[in-house]
């Protein structure tokens, strides 16, 4: 992996983008982003998570993000990652999910490429982290994710998209707690 991509100030802000693997779309239903949710939410309360700004579109997450504690953002995300994996491959195996033997034939056709990983690999690897350590840098990608579902044609208008922080930035009250950039 490129040097150029990894979390070199710890104390920095970060846009990352985690992509499901084959770019499949495993968000289109409702307990798969309620999964990640909650997992966003525990790792805001347990590991120091700052989240600035999110969105989530159908098989990608968009993150600005920052630490506040001990823990740092590389190993936020590989938990958080590895918690998300566990629970997605659960809830597929368990749950009425129409598209069952898709997925989980692309997670173990994904882990059989990687001798490090076992039965299922449901992200791809690296988070593509971008320090945003300019003002136009952070205008920059955070226009760019909350744009995303209007540029996809979800919604009309960003703040309309609920799996997103863009409501936060339009005056609304959206399913995460975000810590506004200045």
């Amino acid at each position: 992996m490129s040097e150029k991509y990894k979390f070199h100030n710890p104390d920095g802000v970060y846009f990352i983008t985690s992509t499901i693997s084959e770019w499949a779309d495993l968000f289109t239903k409702v307990v798969y982003c309620e999964i990640i949710r909650d997992s966003l939410i525990y790792c805001q309360k347990n590991k120091g998570l700052v989240i600035h700004a999110w969105c989530l579109m159908s098989n990608h997450l968009h993150l600005i993000i920052s630490r506040n504690g001990n823990s740092l953002l590389h190993e936020i995300m590989r938990d958080f990652k590895r918690h998300t994996s566990i629970k997605f491959v659960n809830t597929i195996q368990n749950d009425n999910e129409s598209r069952k033997k898709w997925l989980l034939e692309i997670f173990k056709t994904s882990a059989s490429k990687v001798k490090r990983v076992g039965n299922y690999k449901v992200w791809q690897d690296g988070n593509h982290p971008i320090e945003l350590d300019t003002n136009n840098l952070i205008e920059q990608k955070l226009n760019y994710i909350h744009e995303n579902p209007v540029k996809s044609g979800y919604v009309w208008e960003a703040e309309h998209y609920v799996n997103s922080s863009a409501t936060d930035y339009a005056g609304g009250k959206g399913l995460l707690e975000i810590d506004f950039l200045d």
